[in-house]
């Protein structure tokens, strides 16, 4: 999702309502069943797209010993140079390394890392040496849509009688799967709501569920109620498990049914909802640790068993758990879930409600069986002690999550996570202290500094993530890369920089904004930036032509210019705004 803050919006609602599908508002064209979207947002209506073949038409023939490949590529789609792959069929047949025409430079969300590209149409010759009179060569390729998606590799099979060059295209054979493997009918509805059940109570022991269920079995240690009131929190509990694995179910299924390729777990696709999770953990963690009292209502019985506050604790607990347990997949949830998303809704929601009665059993068990709650150990300070161990679930969890978000997004993201963890520490932190001494004025400003540094978090990776959603603006330097613009008499803008030049980051922070690009647009201007955060002897060898033994360094190439303008090292948006204007 492209806003963070409609994800806290959204997990609140899945923690605090029934009806959190609701908050989904933003928009994805569906995907095609032999596709994958590239994108995590949702919608019931998109664009369509071509079927592969029409998308991508390849046309081959055969020059003296290569083999001339032309794509014939549909408006608005693109093919990736380092998915063409090249196989011979035969072993008396040997390919030389291909020849690819120049594309477009581009960052890709798909890959994560800048990809060469076609449009239009695209040539690859494939020298070849063979003495057969009739050649295959297998060929893969994959291309994508810029409307938001991905289509699997594709493979095609090329035959070539060499004496007359007449070419075949046809799909290669497709090997059967092993029999050995049982097909998702051969399970029976019985059997498959046992393995619900099973992973359902299994997914307790994760990790990132253990530590909630042992915080409100252990409560009851600490609570003398009545044998009825323990059934009505028992059944509040699993109320609230049950109806979140159903809610998250049927808002899976719907999704499929609009040609979403998704399953369990679709919800981690979202950099955002992955980065809630983080944020949700850490707090977790913190009050198991005893550093803040949050979410003890959630985690207990509840204080009172005459009146609704308790139940809603305890159903609240239920949606907690599992919120909490959605990174998750338990043995045997497997076979329950491929049956569950071939099957009808109905038959899909019952297995769905199975794997949250499996997982609500426990507490299930102690609430209606009476002897069990008394075989209890007895409390005592080895309680909070355990306590605080289960926290560390929490944070390996949370860290483990960052990581994902890393992955899903970059580093940027990643220090605006941190950056925004810390900020509400300290507020929660001011919080506490000024509840300490008592003054009326002194909370009201700790909690003024609570929503700012909440807001403040949320801006920051809001930003971060939209900023990594854009297409990356430049293009990698290279020596080669100058050379060829300047050759061809284009204006070139070149950076050097480094993840560590606090100079350079500042300067790309400050100096180019929107105002920047659109004048390197109007200009047309060509962009390359280098990366010195490693070593790189093309880019140190830059830096010592100009006189420079380190970043930043930025050079401006007028049309046909040989020699560069050497620009200050501190720049503002103005002035380079101006420069780019003057070429």
């Amino acid at each position: 999702m492209k806003s963070l803050l409609k994800l806290l919006i959204l997990a609140s609602s899945l923690i605090g309502a029934p009806s959190f599908a609701d908050s989904f508002s933003t928009t994805i064209a569906p995907t095609s069943i032999s596709a994958v979207s590239k994108s995590n947002d949702f919608t019931n209506s998109g664009p369509t797209f071509l079927p592969v073949h029409q998308a991508f038409q390849l046309q081959a023939e055969l020059s003296d010993d290569r083999l001339i490949l032309n794509w014939d590529i549909a408006d608005n789609y693109y093919l990736y140079q380092k998915s063409f792959k090249f196989k011979a069929v035969s072993d008396e047949l040997s390919l030389d390394t291909p020849l690819f025409a120049d594309g477009l430079q581009k960052w890709d969300e798909y890959f994560e890392a800048d990809v060469v590209v076609y449009y239009g149409t695209t040539t690859v010759e494939v020298p070849f040496t063979s003495r057969l009179p009739v050649i295959s060569v297998e060929i893969e390729s994959q291309g994508c849509a810029d409307a938001g998606l991905c289509y699997p590799p594709r493979k095609e099979l090329l035959t070539v009688d060499t004496s007359t060059g007449i070419t075949t295209l046809s799909e290669p054979a497709k090997t059967s799967p092993a029999t050995s493997q049982p097909s998702q009918s051969s399970f029976s509805l019985g059997l498959i709501l046992i393995f619900a059940l099973a992973g359902g109570l299994i997914l307790n022991l994760m990790p990132c569920v253990f530590p909630i269920l042992s915080i409100k079995v252990l409560s009851f240690t600490q609570q003398h109620q009545t044998s009825s009131a323990r059934k009505q929190h028992g059944l509040a509990y699993t109320l609230g498990v049950v109806l979140s694995f159903v809610a998250i179910a049927g808002l899976m299924l719907s999704l499929r049914a609009g040609g979403e390729a998704i399953g369990w777990g679709f919800q981690l696709q979202s950099p955002g909802f992955v980065i809630f999770l983080v944020y949700l953990f850490t707090f977790l963690g913190l009050s198991l640790s005893g550093y803040m009292q949050i979410f003890t209502g959630l985690m207990s019985v509840g204080q009172s068993t005459n009146t609704s506050s308790g139940l809603t604790s305890s159903f609240m607990t239920g949606v907690l758990a599992t919120t909490v347990a959605s990174p998750c997949t338990a043995p045997f949830m497997g076979p329950a879930l491929g049956f569950a998303i071939s099957q009808n809704s109905g038959v899909a929601l019952l297995v769905f409600a199975f794997l949250g009665l499996g997982m609500a059993l426990p507490f299930v068990a102690l609430t209606l069986i009476p002897s069990l709650a008394t075989k209890l150990p007895k409390p005592g300070q080895w309680m909070e002690n355990l306590k605080q161990f289960l926290a560390f679930p929490m944070y390996l969890t949370a860290l483990w999550l960052l990581w994902v978000a890393g992955r899903q997004t970059g580093v940027d993201v990643v220090i605006a996570v941190v950056t925004g963890l810390v900020l509400m520490v300290l507020a929660i932190w001011l919080w506490q202290l000024a509840t300490k001494v008592n003054s009326s004025g002194a909370i009201f400003i700790s909690k003024l500094l609570a929503v700012l540094a909440l807001v403040a978090a949320v801006a920051v990776t809001e930003k971060q993530l939209n900023q990594r959603e854009q297409v990356q603006p430049w293009q990698d330097y290279s020596p080669q890369r100058l050379d060829a613009l300047r050759s061809q008499g284009a204006a070139v803008f070149v950076n050097m920089s480094a993840d560590w030049c606090i100079t350079c980051l500042v300067n790309e922070r400050v100096a180019m904004g929107d105002k920047f690009y659109a004048s390197l647009k109007s200009n047309d201007v060509t962009y390359l930036k280098g990366d010195w955060t490693f070593k790189d002897p093309q880019i140190t060898q830059l830096l010592n032509q100009y006189n420079r033994n380190g970043v930043p360094l930025y050079l401006l190439f007028s049309s046909g210019s040989k020699e560069a303008e050497v620009l200050p090292q501190i720049l503002t948006e103005s002035l380079l705004v101006n420069k780019i204007d003057q070429l």
